[in-house]
């Protein structure tokens, strides 16, 4: 899922680029692990600056258009190129793995309760 130009451009400026994991939620429903990928994804050469995350749940349907909440938990590494579609494939896989093993740390996993995914009913926020 990646945020809009708009969305990206409000991005606190000083977080680095690189790979991180946290929670995220689409519209109002469940709170699942993710990875979120933050700058200019060098393999691509991308000439803007992106925010992508990989939620690490395999959704029925499309999201588009649905409000994105995350909350970035921890930093897995820097940014960097590939020599290959299957070495960035592999480093994903790995930055994946290494989420899921930190979200399951009991300091993390209570933050998929935070309030922050738990506004009241008919209450809505931006991020």
């Amino acid at each position: 899922a990646n945020f809009s130009e708009q969305v990206v451009e409000n991005f606190p400026s000083d977080i680095s680029t690189g790979i991180y994991y946290g929670w995220a939620r689409v519209g109002n429903g469940d709170v699942h692990k993710m990875v979120l990928s933050i700058g200019w994804n060098p393999f691509y050469k991308n000439v803007k600056k992106s925010v992508e995350t990989h939620i690490i749940h395999s959704f029925k349907d499309d999201f588009y258009g649905e409000i994105l909440s995350i909350v970035i938990i921890g930093y897995i590494r820097s940014e960097k190129t590939f020599s290959s579609l299957e070495a960035l494939i592999l480093a994903i896989q790995e930055d994946i793995e290494e989420a899921k093993r930190q979200l399951d740390l009991p300091e993390h996993l209570k933050l998929k309760e935070d309030n922050f995914f738990h506004l009241p009913e008919g209450k809505t926020v931006n991020h």
